[in-house]
């Protein structure tokens, strides 16, 4: 078992969902805990949880990642309180499930802006003062979807590819440092995501006997911090699903628009 006692763990996304399990169960672990996201109240209620669980530290701080200001801000107030910074979790985003065609543009721009650019900006400052002390690691829950797009997650799908694609990169550039780099690409997760992502419920019904249980999940996640992990698929079948899909694409695109196009 990890053990993070005495660490300091940024998370992103926290108020709720995969985010908030990931907080819980890095506190369970002894580590002091950031928590960043935009619903504030959520957040004091989550840190004040950590805080239980910890005996450690557990700050909430406000921010939202589609303002470049406030994750500037975000980071200089973890510079204040701890000085150095151990590990970070990116797990903010979300989704919009409906055809790219009928999606409009201030949707797809705040998406990238959240998902990805967000994200991006939040592996670069954690990244710098990571160097510095030549130690660190830079988790960031990106998605199945970023390797089987199908309908209807066009848009999504492109932010979380790209994720992957930077995640690629930045790992090669920091690890002769000593920073990993750890990509987790879940598929489904039973949680408030789809109340924006698919209002209907209609895709989650679908695809319940798939979905992952965020707090499962965020264990399993945590397990895997420390030990140089490159990148995280589940569930398997779905992993295993995008090895086949790279031998055989005209298969795999059949399949994506057929058999698994569940929304």
């Amino acid at each position: 078992m990890v053990a993070l006692t005495g660490q300091t763990v940024l998370i992103t996304g926290a108020s709720s969902g995969l985010g908030e399990q990931l907080a819980l169960a890095v506190a369970a672990k002894g580590a002091n805990v950031v928590l960043a996201a935009r619903r504030q109240d959520r957040l004091t209620k989550v840190a004040d949880q950590c805080r239980l669980l910890s005996r450690a530290q557990a700050v909430a701080i406000k921010c939202d990642l589609a303002q470049v200001s406030e994750i500037d801000r975000l980071f200089d107030q973890v510079d204040q309180l701890f000085g150095s910074l151990d590990i970070v979790i990116n797990a903010a985003g979300f989704g919009i499930l409906t055809p790219a065609i009928d999606m409009d543009a201030a949707t797809m721009a705040k998406m990238l802006r959240v998902n990805t650019l967000g994200v991006m900006l939040v592996s670069q400052l954690a990244a710098q003062r990571m160097s510095r002390a030549g130690k660190g690691e830079i988790v960031t829950i990106a998605s199945i979807a970023g390797k089987i797009a199908t309908p209807k997650s066009a848009v999504y799908a492109a932010s979380k590819a790209a994720l992957i694609a930077y995640d690629n990169a930045l790992r090669l550039e920091l690890k002769p440092i000593g920073i990993n780099v750890m990509t987790v690409n879940p598929g489904p997760i039973n949680t408030d995501f789809f109340k924006t992502a698919d209002p209907s419920g209609h895709y989650l019904d679908s695809v319940g006997w798939l979905a992952l249980n965020p707090v499962q999940f965020a264990e399993v996640i945590v397990s895997k911090l420390g030990r140089h992990q490159r990148e995280l698929n589940r569930p398997r079948l779905m992993a295993a699903a995008n090895l086949g899909y790279q031998i055989a694409p005209k298969l795999g695109d059949w399949l994506a628009g057929t058999v698994f196009n569940l929304k």
